[in-house]
């Protein structure tokens, strides 16, 4: 597939890693469609792409939403040929807290939200995809997934995270054995620590730490490096199935 052919839904779109993405695709002539909670950053985000992004409000866990907001995207962008998920939240705490054993409630949200809510649009967005005109190859569409380095080496205060990434790493095979018949490839990114709005806020110690924990290059990953390993999955049709790991070599410590 061509960059300047994507017509792309990114969830988590207004920020971070997903407006990086949006970014990208963009300047290479493709449309997108951000999907977000986040109305007014998500508003601000389509605005400055320009007239090839949209923008639609969307919660990811809510099957009804999706579906309409899928399709209405489909429309606006004139097809639908690639889905980047990147909406997710980090839901930390410990099993055992000093308030006493984690509610189930907040679990539940970050596996709903990180996913379900990847499952929830991943399969609205193929149920449009498998209708499109066969590519080389026969490629139909693409569907990129973000787990994390935390689905392998969870540190503690991340077992409601590490579980929802886990999910992610394992659905990836499966979809893509399944959706194969249709020629839609399935791929996920396995993101190491990045610069994103959440460690922006984070005390310059604890950025430096993060950092020279990093094996090499000995800093926080670029949400362009991202990116770039998107468009690269989008241009390369025989990357399917597979979870890539984009770390600088971390492997995270127990805390």
């Amino acid at each position: 597939m061509q960059l300047g052919q994507t017509r792309a839904i990114i969830t988590g779109g207004a920020s971070g890693l997903g407006n990086a993405v949006a970014r990208h695709l963009a300047a290479r002539g493709g449309k997108v469609a951000l999907f977000d909670v986040n109305e007014e950053k998500g508003r601000d985000a389509a605005r400055e792409l320009g007239d090839g992004a949209h923008f639609f409000r969307t919660d990811v866990t809510s099957e009804e939403g999706v579906s309409a907001n899928v399709a209405g995207a489909r429309d606006a962008l004139g097809g639908l040929n690639v889905l980047v998920n990147c909406a997710g939240i980090l839901g930390s705490g410990r099993v055992l807290g000093k308030q006493g054993p984690m509610p189930l409630s907040q679990f539940q949200t970050t596996v709903m939200v990180n996913l379900i809510g990847s499952f929830n649009v991943a399969k609205a967005a193929a149920a449009l995809m498998q209708q499109n005109d066969a590519g080389e190859d026969g490629e139909r569409g693409v569907i990129v997934n973000t787990a994390s380095v935390a689905a392998y080496e969870g540190q503690i205060g991340q077992a409601a995270y590490s579980a929802s990434k886990g999910g992610v790493v394992g659905m990836t095979l499966p979809m893509a054995r399944e959706l194969a018949r249709f020629g839609i490839r399935v791929a996920t990114i396995a993101p190491g620590i990045f610069w994103t709005p959440m460690v922006d806020g984070m005390p310059s110690e604890v950025q430096q730490s993060l950092s020279a924990s990093i094996p090499f290059p000995s800093r926080l990953g670029k949400p362009e490096e991202f990116a770039e390993l998107v468009a690269f999955i989008l241009t390369n049709r025989y990357i399917n199935g597979e979870t890539i790991r984009l770390d600088g070599a971390v492997r995270l410590a127990p805390k």
